[in-house]
């Protein structure tokens, strides 16, 4: 397993442990509940400097990422980000990934999820006919996410960047805590508010950030969150986990990412989208909360009341805000709409639940 900057710093803290996407990560410190308190109602540190990012400069970079993305990269200027995905040429989706414009037309960083690195670099490599310059700097650069309604607050005194008054999905840098080129991005995978930093993993920087996040943070209570707490509150908002909720074999348009495909410029297997959307799509990524009592886990046969399949959990946990159970998945389009009755098989019951509106919170 590899490491990241702060992988002992975890283990110090008292961290439970555990292999993630060939990363020895964090899981739980304190409990799964009573970190996902902390971000919904204060403020947590992430660890996720697994995350890939590579970046791309000259004057095809913007063409390169337009050619493999759905989304329109062309309304990016420098300091925006945006929510994107490549598509693999059945218009499977590859990765979902974020785009930061560093300096427009000519340089940009693509963030892409930890699991898929090697696959996602290649597959860029593929489409490079007109050499765009590209660094893979995923080993050098750590990445940690402080999210919660208090974050900025703790973060603003160890910069002198305006950080609180941040746009989502904006981003600025500068110096942080002492070290230069620090990105300090408006995003974050937990829907209460934060900031995610990039910066290099050199010299004694990882140090020198973490020390001075906590101890900014330390008289409001701030935390550090693993990676357990970081699922159950993405669940919440309804987003996405790559590998679970959307793969290879999903389209945008089924993963409800219509609004990152964008038919107005070239990318692989648009015709195969714009098909899709035209006849109307067959089965639908929705969100479900539990009638009955019982846990959904991915995997779990979604059925009717016939007890006929008509799909399959994605994602399922016993939401902390909502002391209710709730999952994702995909159905066919009959029963996709709110309020529609589902059923889903736990250990060989038949289990009532039913459409709802995402997020959950």
């Amino acid at each position: 397993m590899k490491n990241t900057p702060f992988t002992e710093k975890h283990k110090s803290m008292g961290a439970k442990m555990a292999e993630f996407a060939g990363y020895n990560m964090p899981i739980s410190y304190t409990g799964i509940n009573d970190e996902h308190a902390t971000v919904r109602t204060n403020a947590g540190v992430f660890d996720v400097s697994h995350m890939g990012e590579f970046i791309l400069k000259g004057e095809n970079a913007l063409n390169l990422i337009q050619r493999v993305t759905t989304n329109d990269a062309s309304k990016l200027t420098a300091g925006k980000a945006q929510y994107s995905c490549f598509t693999n040429e059945n218009a499977g989706i590859v990765d979902d990934l974020i785009v930061y414009c560093l300096e427009e037309n000519r340089a940009y960083m693509i963030v892409v999820n930890a699991s898929n690195i090697e696959k996602d670099w290649n597959w860029l490599n593929k489409f490079n006919s007109k050499q765009v310059e590209m660094h893979n700097v995923s080993e050098k650069t750590c990445l940690l996410a402080i999210q919660g309604p208090n974050a900025t607050k703790i973060l603003q005194p160890l910069t002198e960047t305006d950080i609180m008054n941040l746009k989502y999905y904006t981003f600025v840098r500068g110096k942080f805590a002492g070290v230069e080129n620090v990105i300090v991005s408006a995003t974050g995978y937990t829907g209460s508010g934060g900031v995610e930093i990039y910066f290099e993993d050199k010299d004694d920087n990882a140090d020198k950030i973490w020390n001075a996040i906590f101890e900014a943070g330390k008289p409001m209570g701030l935390k550090p969150i693993g990676l357990g707490a970081r699922d159950t509150l993405r669940l919440e908002m309804g987003y996405c986990l790559y590998g679970m909720d959307i793969d290879d074999t999903t389209t945008p348009l089924e993963g409800g990412l219509g609004w990152i495909t964008k038919f107005t410029k070239d990318f692989t297997a648009r015709e195969i989208l714009e098909k899709q959307k035209a006849a109307g799509i067959t089965r639908k990524l929705v969100g479900f909360e539990m009638v009955e009592k019982g846990i959904p886990r991915h995997g779990y046969e979604i059925v009717d009341e016939s007890g006929n399949k008509i799909g399959e959990v994605t994602s399922g946990t016993q939401a902390p805000s909502l002391a209710k159970a709730i999952g994702m998945g995909y159905v066919a389009k009959e029963f996709a709409a709110i309020d529609s009755k589902v059923f889903v098989k736990i250990r060989e019951r038949q289990l009532e639940a039913k459409v709802v509106k995402m997020p959950f919170v």
